[in-house]
C-alpha cells in the first residue's frame, strides 16, 4: 500500500470525525485527531470483523473505552461498510440519530457497549475477553477451534486514572487473559489540563506490575511501528497487553496538545488551518476520497471471508462434537436449555426458614449443572453470598504446584471453569460482568452486600441502559445485618436502585420466593436483574395456608387470605398491609393480630415493584383496590417510593436514618419494626378512613394510638 493512500485514509479518519463535531457544535475533536493512525491500524491490519453481519460470533471484540471520541468509531463504521450513512455522520449528536455523543450498544450497528463514563469500556473489555477464554476452553478442541477471537480496546489517559481501571487490570493481569490487548492513547492531556498536573507515574512500570506486557510506540503517527506492535502484541498469548502510543490531541490543529481540543468544536477557521496543515481539501466537509473508500471496504470482502471459513468449521465442528455443538449453538443465540429449571427446589414449610441467601444458594446449584452459561461469582464473598457453583471449577489458570487453593469451589482451576473470583473488586466485577453478557453465551452475575452496590452504581446503570442479561446477587438487605453497624446496614439503597429505569429489582419473602425471583431473572432476557436477599433467617411460609409464591412473578399478590383466582378477589379489606422482603413475616404476624381483633385485613406480598408496576391496570386495582385507602406498607429500608402504594390516606413503616451496631433482635424493635408497631399503625390507619370497610366494622373501642 501507497503511503500515499495511508495517509489519505487516516485523514480520511480525521475529517470526518472532526466535521462531525464541527456541524453538530458538540463534540470532541481532539482524540479522532490524535487517535486516528493507531485506530487505522488496528482495524486495516488486525480487527476480524464482518460489517455485513456485526453480531458474527467469532467476530473480534472493539471497544472504544475513551467513548467520548465516538466520532473516531462511527467513521471508521461507515468507511468500513457497516449499516451507516454519511448522512448520519451528518447528524451527529442530533435526535433520532445513530450516532449518538457517546458509542451506545443496540443503536448504532458495529457498537459492542455502550462507553462515556470512563474506564467502564476497559473493565467492559476484561469481561470480554474472560468470555471468549472461558468458551475457547469449554468448547474447542484438537483440530476444532470454534471459538477463537481477540478483544481489542481504545483506553485514554482519564481510562486510567479511573480507580475502576486499576481493578480490572489487576484481574486480567492475574487471569492472564493473553488475547485482550489495550492502546493507550498517550497524549499526556486530559479535559481540563495536561497530566504533569494529575498523572505522575509511570504507566508502563504500573501494567507490568499487573502481569501485562506493556510495548511503546513513540510516534502515534508512525502505522508501521504500531503495527509491529499489534503483532508482538498477538503473539503474547500469556499476558494481557498494553501498548502505550505517544500521540498528540488535537494533531495538526492550532490546540494541538492542549486541554482546549478536548471536548469542543475546534470552529470554522480553526478547521480549515488544520485541514491546510494536514493537506486536506477545506471544502467539502465530509469528503470521502473514492480510493480511500475502496481501500476501507475491503473489510466486507474479509469479513466474509473469515465468516465463511468459521461457518465451514462450525460444520465439521457439530459433525465430530454434535452434543457440544447443540450446547454451544444454544449458547451463542441465547437459548434456554429446555430442561434448565427442572430441578428448581421447593422448599417445605419451616417456621424457622432459612435466610434467603442460603435459599439462592440452593437454587443457584440446582440449575447450574442444566444452564452451562450461568457463571460469575463474589467480590471474595462466596462464604457469605452463598453463590458459588459448587465443583464447577474456578476460571484461573491451571494450578501450580505450591499454591494456595483455599476458597476454591472444587471442580479444579482452569479457564473452563464457571466460578469467578472476583476479588475485592466491586467496581470492575459490575463491569466485567456487563462485558460477559455484551460478549453473548452468558448468564453472568455478580454478587456482594446490598450496601456495596453503591461502589457498582455506574456499571449497573449502564446494564439498565443497555438491556444487558446480568443478574446481581445483592446479600445483607437490611439492617438487620445487626453488629456490623450501620456501614455495612443498606437504608436508602433498595429506594435508589428502584429508581434506575428498566432496572428489575427483586426482594423475595422466604425461600420459596426465591426460587421464583431466580426463575424470573434467568429468564428476563432484556434488562438485568437485581435480587436483594437476607442475611438472617426466615420463615418458609407454608403455601397450603398462603398463596402460591408463584404470585412473585407478577410483582404483587395478595398473600392472605389466598384466593385460589386473583379474580375472585372480590371482598374488599378494611385494611392492606403491604411488604417486600424478610418483612413480610412481620405483617402476616400482625394479620393474625387484627384478624382476631375483627379487623378485615388483606396482606400483600410485594417483591418487585417493577414487575407489579408491568402488570394491567385491572390487576393492580384488583391487588391495591382505589376503594380502600387504609394502607400499610412495611419495609426495612427507606420509605422514598413506597407513597405511591400507599396513597395520600396510607402510611409507610420504613427506615430514614441509618442504622446502628447490635444484634439483629436488638435493633429491630428499637427502629419501631415490632408486631405492636405494625398493629397500632394499622387501628389508627382503619379508624381515621372510616373504620368501616369489607364484612365487618372495627370495633369502636379501638382508637388511633399515639
Amino acid at each position: 500500500m501507497s503511503h500515499s493512500l495511508e495517509l489519505e485514509c487516516i485523514n480520511t479518519l480525521r475529517f470526518l470525525a472532526v466535521d462531525m463535531v464541527q456541524k453538530a457544535n458538540s463534540g470532541h475533536p481532539g482524540l479522532p485527531l490524535g487517535a486516528a493512525a493507531m485506530a487505522y491500524t488496528l482495524w486495516t491490519q488486525q480487527l476480524k470483523h464482518h460489517p455485513d453481519n456485526p453480531d458474527w460470533a467469532d467476530r473480534d471484540r472493539f471497544v472504544l473505552s475513551a467513548g467520548h471520541g465516538s466520532a473516531l468509531l462511527y467513521s471508521l463504521l461507515y468507511v468500513t461498510g457497516y449499516a451507516l450513512s454519511l448522512d448520519d455522520l451528518k447528524h451527529f449528536r442530533q435526535w433520532g440519530s445513530q450516532t449518538p455523543g457517546h458509542p451506545e450498544r443496540g443503536h448504532t450497528p458495529g457498537v459492542e457497549i455502550t462507553t462515556g463514563p470512563l474506564g467502564q469500556g476497559l473493565a467492559n473489555a476484561v469481561g470480554m475477553a474472560i468470555g471468549e477464554a472461558h468458551l475457547a476452553a469449554r468448547y474447542n478442541r484438537d483440530g476444532h477451534r470454534p471459538i477463537d477471537h481477540r478483544t481489542w480496546a481504545i483506553v485514554s489517559d482519564g481510562d486510567l486514572m479511573e480507580g475502576i481501571a486499576s481493578e480490572a487490570a489487576s484481574l486480567a493481569g492475574h487471569l492472564r487473559l493473553g488475547k485482550l490487548v489495550c492502546l493507550y492513547d498517550d497524549n499526556r492531556v486530559t479535559l481540563s489540563a495536561g497530566i504533569d498536573i494529575t498523572f505522575s507515574e509511570d504507566r508502563a512500570q504500573r501494567f507490568a506490575a499487573y502481569g501485562w506486557q506493556t510495548l511503546t510506540v513513540a510516534d502515534g503517527n508512525d502505522v508501521a511501528a504500531i503495527g509491529a506492535a499489534l503483532e508482538a502484541a498477538r503473539a503474547d498469548t500469556d499476558r494481557p497487553t498494553l501498548i502505550l502510543v505517544r500521540t498528540h490531541i488535537g494533531f495538526g490543529s492550532p490546540e494541538q496538545d492542549s486541554y482546549k481540543a478536548h471536548g469542543s468544536p475546534l470552529g470554522v477557521a480553526d478547521v480549515k488551518q488544520t485541514k491546510e496543515t494536514l493537506g486536506w481539501p477545506v471544502e467539502p466537509p465530509f469528503l470521502v476520497p473514492d480510493s480511500a473508500l475502496a481501500f476501507f471496504r475491503q473489510a466486507r470482502e474479509r469479513g466474509a471471508q473469515a465468516e465463511t471459513g468459521w461457518n465451514e468449521r462450525m460444520s465439521a465442528y457439530a459433525r465430530a462434537f454434535p452434543e457440544l455443538d447443540a450446547e454451544l449453538e444454544g449458547r451463542l443465540r441465547g437459548d434456554l436449555p429446555t430442561d434448565w429449571d427442572t430441578e428448581m427446589p421447593v422448599f417445605p414449610s419451616d417456621a424457622k426458614g432459612m435466610a434467603t441467601r442460603v435459599a439462592g444458594g440452593t437454587v443457584m446449584n440446582a440449575i447450574a449443572p442444566r444452564l452451562p452459561s450461568l457463571m460469575g461469582g463474589s467480590a471474595d464473598l462466596d462464604p457469605s453470598t452463598h453463590t458459588q457453583l459448587n465443583a464447577l471449577g474456578d476460571f484461573e489458570k491451571a494450578e501450580l504446584p505450591g499454591i494456595d487453593t483455599q476458597g476454591s469451589d472444587g471442580g479444579g482451576w482452569s479457564p473452563a471453569g464457571r466460578n469467578l473470583h472476583f476479588g475485592v473488586r466491586e467496581h470492575a466485577m459490575g463491569a466485567i460482568v456487563n462485558g460477559l453478557a455484551a460478549h453473548g453465551g452468558f448468564v453472568p452475575y455478580g454478587s456482594t452486600f446490598l450496601i456495596f452496590s453503591d461502589y457498582m452504581r455506574p456499571a449497573i446503570r449502564l446494564a439498565a441502559l443497555m438491556g444487558l442479561h446480568v443478574i446481581h446477587v445483592f446479600t445483607h438487605d437490611s439492617i438487620a445485618v445487626g453488629e456490623d453497624g450501620p456501614t455495612h446496614q443498606p437504608v436508602e439503597q433498595l429506594a435508589s436502585l428502584r429508581a434506575v429505569p428498566d432496572l428489575c429489582v427483586i426482594r423475595p419473602a422466604d425461600a420459596n420466593e426465591t426460587t421464583v425471583a431466580w426463575r424470573v431473572a434467568v429468564q428476563t432476557r432484556d434488562r438485568p436483574v437485581l435480587l436483594a436477599l437476607t442475611r438472617q433467617n426466615l420463615p418458609t411460609l407454608d403455601r397450603n395456608r398462603y398463596a402460591s409464591a408463584e404470585g412473585l412473578r407478577r410483582g404483587a399478590y395478595i398473600l392472605m387470605p389466598p384466593v385460589a383466582d386473583h379474580g375472585a378477589a372480590t371482598e374488599l379489606p378494611a385494611l392492606i398491609l403491604m411488604a417486600s422482603g424478610s418483612e413480610v413475616g412481620l405483617i402476616l404476624a400482625a394479620f393474625e393480630v387484627l384478624q382476631s381483633q375483627g379487623v378485615s385485613v388483606r396482606c400483600v406480598s410485594m417483591p418487585s415493584w417493577d414487575l407489579f408496576d408491568a402488570q394491567s391496570l385491572a390487576y393492580r386495582e384488583e391487588i391495591l383496590p382505589p376503594a380502600v385507602p387504609a394502607r400499610l406498607a412495611v419495609e426495612l429500608g427507606a420509605t422514598q417510593g413506597w407513597h405511591r402504594y400507599v396513597g395520600d390516606r396510607g402510611d409507610v413503616l420504613g427506615l430514614d436514618r441509618f442504622g446502628a451496631s447490635a444484634p439483629a433482635d436488638i435493633l429491630l424493635p428499637e427502629y419501631g419494626f415490632t408486631i405492636e408497631a405494625v398493629v397500632a399503625r394499622s387501628l389508627r390507619l382503619v379508624a381515621v378512613n372510616g373504620g368501616s370497610y369489607g364484612t365487618q366494622a372495627v370495633p369502636t373501642a379501638l382508637e388511633p394510638s399515639d
